[in-house]
């Protein structure tokens, strides 16, 4: 099995989720300028992570069925954050408060070792992204994300994948045809 199911699998048999939510479309999660140390896992719908900047809306990153799911730097620094987490479709998630997380992390070994992977993995991911937005043409980003995550592709709208990026939706549209 897959350590981070595995590591679900666990919170759920333990009885560790605080809540689970329904999030109508649209709706917000986070919004700036607010504090959020939870950690939530999608059951199913889609959800964007971005900020505004200069009027213009920046997606960072989308949690859909079966991903964990964070404002990652309010969650480790218990700072306000700039980021917003919004519903892109009616979507439940199940919450953890970071206190009960990290009590359920530091209670074994195992634990903090698979926390450690999805850590891990979250900061390759970052640079990956940053590398291909710095470095690569519009058609070399859609294609190292369509094969880092095609299930992006089948659960995002393409106005949102166009902004993540960070080409107009009308690129991502000719990109797809050739």
């Amino acid at each position: 099995m897959n350590p981070i199911a595995n590591f679900i699998e666990k919170i759920d048999y333990n009885n560790l989720w605080d809540t689970q939510l329904e999030i109508k479309r649209k709706e917000h999660l986070k919004v700036k300028g607010s504090i959020d140390t939870n950690l939530y896992f999608v059951v199913s719908g889609s959800l964007r992570i971005y900020v505004i900047e200069e009027f213009e809306e920046n997606i960072i990153r989308f949690g859909y069925k079966n991903n964990l799911i964070a404002s990652l730097d309010s969650f480790i620094n218990e700072k306000a954050s700039d980021l917003y987490i919004q519903a892109i479709k009616k979507t439940k998630v199940k919450v953890i408060k970071k206190s009960t997380f990290m009590n359920f992390v530091e209670s074994s070994l195992e634990n903090t070792k698979i926390w450690h992977l999805i850590l891990g993995d979250l900061i390759f991911q970052q640079m990956e992204r940053e590398r291909d937005i710095l470095t690569s043409s519009p058609l070399k980003r859609y294609e190292r994300v369509l094969k880092r995550s095609p299930q992006l592709f089948q659960e995002i709208p393409n106005k949102y994948i166009a902004s993540y990026l960070r080409m107009t939706p009308e690129t991502l549209s000719r990109i797809k045809k050739s």
